[in-house]
């Protein structure tokens, strides 16, 4: 039965304070007697075990009181602390809980569990060949070489087992035997903060600072360095320690890399775009030296590259033209993966995206290169090469080209502390450096042996070439080539003129009358600014190529013969477009009308004379001679007035 109440799991250091008889004093001895005795696989009648982990830090056993001896029991009840009592959990079996055990356990205590079972096979060995139980032991202790008593404390911990179970039992449970290193939780906190850095200073210096900056002190006992490294290692996530001191992408890189197939593609279905600066100086038409930028697109399905431009920077012009030999000499792909650089996410290239995320998103903005022709844009995640294929692409061009023979000397190196002897001996002419780029990026695509997924040991080329072949491939039409090639700008037409201006330059087409004061799309060739533009909508549908409107010279007859026939086709056109709207004469208009109403007239209830006041000047009015009549009734009126004076005065 149990008291109410009472506890009935101990700890070995508990059963030692208690100083029960027929047991140990000390954990040390406790923790021995529990080893040799099997405390930790030892059940009750029901099959559960009376040993368990204990719940609170530092881990270890504790131990049920049907363990213990009878004696131990009884001055345990009779302490009021505890009472005989039945397990209330029934947990999974014993046999399978010492399996699961004896997974866990290290290696050594694996081997020791196998010489233990080794030992006692022979002792069965023996007996089976007739020999006592007790001479089997005294045999088998010797050929190995151990003592008896020990022999038989290993057969007492199979008991009641299964032969196929001994070796999970037999292994040894060796708890913990001292005290755990105990440390002050500020001290503590201010080591693991110090080590936590980004500036990944190490161990050993910031329990030098946290010891004779702090602890010593404030007369603080500090374990030993190897003791609290246990410690950091045993209760810091690893996962802390790396963001902390190495950063959020080395903790990305302790999860699996990401492992991506390309076979549910073909060849052209899918490409990526970058740019890459060579580690070469090269010598520009003007005589400037420095280092060119490519502008490459790679097949994703076969790695094969097929475009690239190579120009002073990354720029919105060089992507286009990209764009355009790709469309020119291979097709229109469908999907293109690209980061968000400045000359990708241009308004030129990608405008009317919804998904840009670089400059300003606007209703109105033109429409893009990769936008008008209905490709996909995926965006690369921002600093992350591994999700381009390109990159890997680049690094081996840069062993292949920028450390060619035909390029020694240019050579800049990859980083500030590898260059050359020779660093800026020479620079190459950038018309020669094209051609070497050309060839070797050729050499490049039909090199054999690569072990890609599609390529199985062929070439770039011939994996994308038969892909290519079978695939359905879009081709550009003059209408998309000249998407591709021309740069797009916004610009308003003239609410007046129509004319669009443009770089300094105007623009006039018949056809823009009807768009005056609206925002339209100029689509134009930036080398060839005095030809022609072509006119878009807002929403990308063509209006007209609207020709450059040249100055003429002051004297000029024929550019003055050329004005006066398009004001003669202004007015012709504007007379067509009259006789077409069937207007109708204005006494036609004034005959359909009907005659307004006259308001009748009314006359005031009171009139309030109103007498003239003579002033000076031409504005005055001369007054009208009065009749006799009039004169009269003035006299007469004048007399009355005086009379009612008089009477006021009396009054």
């Amino acid at each position: 039965m149990k008291l109410g109440g009472g506890k009935e799991w101990f700890t070995a250091a508990e059963l030692a304070d208690l100083g029960l008889p027929g047991l140990p004093r000390t954990k040390r001895k406790l923790n021995e007697r529990a080893s040799l005795e099997g405390w930790a696989v030892r059940t009750d009648a029901a099959g559960r075990p009376l040993a368990r982990p204990r719940a609170a830090r530092g881990g270890g056993l504790e131990y049920h009181v049907d363990v213990l001896p009878i004696a131990a029991r009884a001055a345990i009840a009779s302490q009021g602390v505890a009472a005989i009592a039945d397990v209330s959990d029934r947990p999974e079996p014993r046999a399978a809980a010492q399996w699961r055990w004896f997974e866990a356990a290290s290696d050594v205590v694996k081997a020791e569990g196998r010489r233990r079972l080794e030992a006692i096979q022979i002792v069965d060995r023996l007996v089976d060949a007739g020999l006592t139980r007790s001479a089997a032991v005294a045999s088998a202790a010797a050929q190995a070489n151990v003592g008896g008593s020990t022999l038989w404390s290993w057969i007492a911990l199979i008991d009641g087992v299964a032969s196929a179970d001994r070796l999970a039992f037999l292994a040894p449970r060796r708890g913990g035997g001292g005290a755990e290193a105990t440390v002050d939780d500020r001290a503590w906190q201010l080591l693991v903060s110090d080590y936590l850095r980004p500036e990944q200073p190490t161990f050993s210096s910031c329990y030098y600072r946290v010891l004779k900056g702090f602890a010593e002190p404030h007369g603080l006992a500090m374990p030993h360095e190897r003791t609290l490294r246990r410690k950091l290692e045993r209760e810091i996530d690893p996962r802390v320690v790396v963001a902390r001191r190495e950063g959020a992408e080395a903790l990305r890189r302790m999860l699996p890399p990401q492992e991506r197939t390309v076979l549910g593609l073909h060849a052209l279905e899918a490409v990526n775009i970058d740019g890459h600066k060579w580690d070469v100086f090269v010598r520009w038409p003007d005589g400037r030296i420095g280092r060119p930028m490519m502008v490459a697109i790679q097949d994703i399905y076969s790695r094969k590259l097929l475009s690239w431009r190579i120009d002073e920077s990354e720029n919105a012009l060089a992507t286009r033209l990209v764009f355009a030999d790709l469309f020119r000499d291979w097709g229109i792909p469908r999907a293109c993966l690209m980061d968000n650089g400045r000359a990708f996410a241009a308004k030129s290239i990608t405008g009317g995206a919804k998904s840009r995320f670089r400059f300003k998103i606007s209703e109105w903005e033109p429409t893009g290169v990769l936008t008008g022709l209905d490709i996909a844009i995926h965006w690369a995640t921002p600093y992350r090469g591994q999700s381009k294929p390109i990159e890997r692409t680049f690094r081996d061009l840069c062993d292949s080209i920028a450390k060619h023979p035909a390029v020694a000397g240019a050579y800049t190196g990859n980083k500030p502390g590898a260059k050359p002897e020779n660093y800026g001996s020479r620079a190459i002419p950038i018309e020669e450096f094209r051609t070497i780029v050309a060839d070797g990026i050729a050499a490049h695509n039909a090199k054999p042996g690569r072990r890609t997924e599609t390529t199985n040991g062929r070439s770039y080329d011939a994996a994308f070439a038969e892909s290519y072949a079978a695939a359905p491939i879009g081709r550009a039409t003059p209408e998309q080539m000249r998407l591709a090639l021309l740069t797009a700008e916004d610009r308003t037409c003239d609410r007046t003129n129509s004319v669009v201006t443009l770089e300094g330059n105007r623009y006039w087409a018949p056809e823009l009358v009807h768009h005056a004061g609206k925002k339209l799309t100029v689509r134009f060739d930036p080398d060839d600014l005095h030809g022609e533009v072509h006119v878009y909508d807002r929403d990308g549908t063509f209006i007209a190529t609207a020709p450059a409107i040249e100055r003429s010279g002051f004297f000029d007859k024929a550019a003055a013969r050329e004005r006066r026939a398009l004001e003669k086709t202004h007015r012709e056109a504007a007379r067509e477009a009259e006789k077409a709207a069937q207007l109708l004469a204005a006494r036609d208009v004034a005959a359909l009308l009907a005659p307004a109403t006259a308001a009748p007239v009314t006359t005031p209830g009171v009139v309030r004379p109103v007498r003239h006041r003579a002033t000076r000047g031409n504005l005055a009015l001369k007054p009208a001679p009065l009749s006799e009549e009039q004169l009269a009734a003035n006299r007469a009126v004048d007399r009355l007035a005086a009379r009612a004076a008089r009477l006021r005065i009396v009054e």
